[in-house]
């Protein structure tokens, strides 16, 4: 993107902040946000919030770091993460409480949105699947095992395609703003 991209305007808001303030509201026992490149202006934009942020040293190393800082850094009664992409802006609490009203009410150990059939993010992990994730190594985050417990996802069919967008270059951007919001400067 040539900038940081978790800082760019979204609504008048970091992309981050938006994505924080999303899942804060969906009233989950603990928000954790892993920060890493620029970790400290991409922190400062979530002054105020109700989070705990973990700064992953080990960045550089690939997305299985932030997942493992993200989890090492869970209290012991948490039973199940949300993994939340702070490039999904587009994301609202009403999906994340539907997937985890779906995981309470079938106890899957992966339920995963879909819109369309298409599997998007975000997507919930158990924690008999903790050490599984931790162990995960690269720049890979869950998506590994989403294959090795295929029989075991709980597949959510949602009817929003905000869990198959994410800003991964400029005209994603670009695309974002220009469809559902509108950029505040």
């Amino acid at each position: 993107m040539g900038q940081v991209k978790q800082l760019l305007p979204i609504a008048g808001q970091p992309m981050v902040r938006r994505a924080a303030q999303t899942v804060c509201q969906a009233g989950l026992a603990q928000v954790v946000v892993v920060v890493g490149a620029q970790a400290e202006p991409v922190a400062e934009a979530l002054a105020g919030l109700p989070v705990q942020i973990v700064v992953n040293e080990a960045w550089a190393a690939g997305l299985s770091t932030s997942v493992r800082a993200g989890l090492e850094a869970l209290r012991p009664e948490i039973q199940a993460v949300l993994m939340v992409l702070a490039d999904q802006p587009a994301l609202s609490t009403g999906l994340l409480e539907k997937l985890v009203a779906r995981y309470e009410a079938t106890g899957a150990p992966i339920v995963a949105p879909l819109f369309e059939g298409r599997r998007g993010n975000p997507i919930l992990f158990d924690r008999s699947l903790f050490d599984a994730l931790g162990a995960v190594e690269g720049d890979r985050g869950g998506r590994e095992l989403l294959r090795l417990y295929e029989e075991q996802v709980e597949r959510l069919e949602i009817d929003d395609a905000a869990i198959l967008i994410d800003i991964d270059t400029p005209q994603d951007y670009d695309t974002v703003l220009g469809n559902a919001f509108s950029q505040d400067t």
